[in-house]
Parts: C-alpha cells; structure tokens; sequence
C-alpha cells in the first residue's frame, strides 16, 4: 500500500502501547464469530450502493469504544493513524474512510437489534476460553459519545434517541456507553449504551459479573453499594474507589 511505504523510512519509530494493544486484539478478537452475530441484520446492498464491509464496520466500532472515540473523532483519527488505519483495513490510496455519519447508522444497527451488548460478551467468552479470565475487580466507568445536535437534515430534526446532558459546566448531545472493565486485564467485559442523560447508576446491574471482590469507579457509584452486594454474592469486601 502507498501509505506503507513511507513508514519504511522510520528507522527509529519503535511500537507504543497502542501499536501493542491492537496487535494483541487482531489476534484474540474473533472477527468471524462477531460477523455472523450481526450478519443477519446487516445490510445487503441490493439495488443499492454496496455497504461498508462488515468486518471492517466492526473493527471501527470497537476502535471507536477502546479509544472513547465519538463518531467524526473516530473517523478523523482513522485518517490520522495508519497504525488505526492498517487494524480496520483501509488503504487510503484506494478507499475512503467511512465517515461519522456511517458510523452513527452502525451503531443505531447494533442499538435497534441489541447487539452491542451481545458482542461484548462474545468477546468476553474467547478471551476466557484462551485462559484470559476476568479477575476480582471490577472498573465501571461511563463515556459519553456526541451525535449531531444539528437540525439540518433530511428528516429536519435531531435524533430522538439521544439526549441532552450536562457535565461539568458543559453541555453535551448524544449517547452514553457505560462498561465494565477487568481491573487486572484492563478488558471489557461488559457494555451498556443508553441515552446521554441516563444516570450512571442505572446501567451498574448489567456492567457486573458477579465475582467481584473490588470495584472501581468514580462519585456516580457510590450510593449504589447496597445493589453491588446483591449482584456480586461471592464478596468479601465491595468498596467503590474514586
């Protein structure tokens, strides 16, 4: 590919922690498994404009949740990257990276047929089924992803299925993805996304797997302690860590 043949010239770059992490998730994600999950309810392209690949519409998705990427973020560092760039597969002397608004329909996919959920858990299964098992602990923590708060489109309106939020003293428009991480793998385990102006509390119940014995997170958990020991009986101690 074109762009390769630059980086043939960095005879001092030297791998970063991201170079590492991607490598390691082409090799134990199981791309194939995760294509059949959503192939069903993917489009065909009949009579159309042929559809993104799938395999790569997923790699970007998952980019776009392990680097808290939003939509046009996440499009804009694929064209920055050729290390993001060479995980999804685009060769920008042939192709185009898909844009935001193509990564925004992927998602309402997923989100309409509750599949985002489903592959998370898929993934969490092969890694164990290597020998990566989840720990003791648990970090809980939520990212909100912005969406176009413009009414200039087809449909002249905004989305209704994202919201209004605030945080901080800045006000923000979109989704909001809750996960759950293994605190000693640092992988995800578990997802939820809602609307952005859902309370963090709210999605905990699913973002737990049971065995813990810790879990992480910030303010937004604090008070739910008493709904932590019902979900995760095999404890000894439960504290919420800011």
């Amino acid at each position: 590919m074109a762009e390769d043949q630059g980086t043939d010239f960095e005879l001092y770059r030297r791998p970063i922690k991201r170079d590492v992490f991607l490598a390691t998730m082409e090799k134990v994600v199981p791309w194939e498994q995760l294509c059949k999950l959503v192939e069903p309810y993917y489009p065909k392209g009949v009579g159309g404009r042929p559809p993104v690949g799938l395999e790569r519409m997923l790699r970007m998705y998952f980019v776009q949740h392990w680097f808290n990427l939003a939509d046009v973020a996440c499009e804009e560092a694929l064209l920055d990257s050729t290390a993001l760039r060479r995980f999804v597969g685009i060769d920008l002397g042939r192709e185009r990276v898909p844009d935001g608004t193509t990564l925004l329909k992927f998602r309402r996919l997923l989100e309409t047929h509750d599949l985002g959920a489903r592959l998370f858990v898929k993934v969490s299964e092969v890694l164990q089924g290597r020998g990566l098992k989840i720990g003791t602990g648990t970090i809980v923590d939520a990212t909100i992803i912005g969406a176009p708060s413009s009414t200039k489109n087809k449909d002249k309106a905004r989305d209704p299925e994202m919201h209004q939020t605030r945080k901080g003293q800045q006000w923000y428009f979109g989704m909001k993805l809750h996960i759950g991480v293994d605190s000693q793998t640092g992988l995800t385990h578990s997802a939820v996304v809602t609307a952005a102006n859902v309370h963090d509390k709210h999605a905990l119940p699913d973002l737990l797997h049971g065995y813990e014995q810790r879990v992480y997170g910030d303010s937004a958990y604090a008070s739910q302690k008493e709904l932590m020991a019902s979900k995760a009986p095999r404890r000894k101690t439960l504290p919420i860590t800011a």
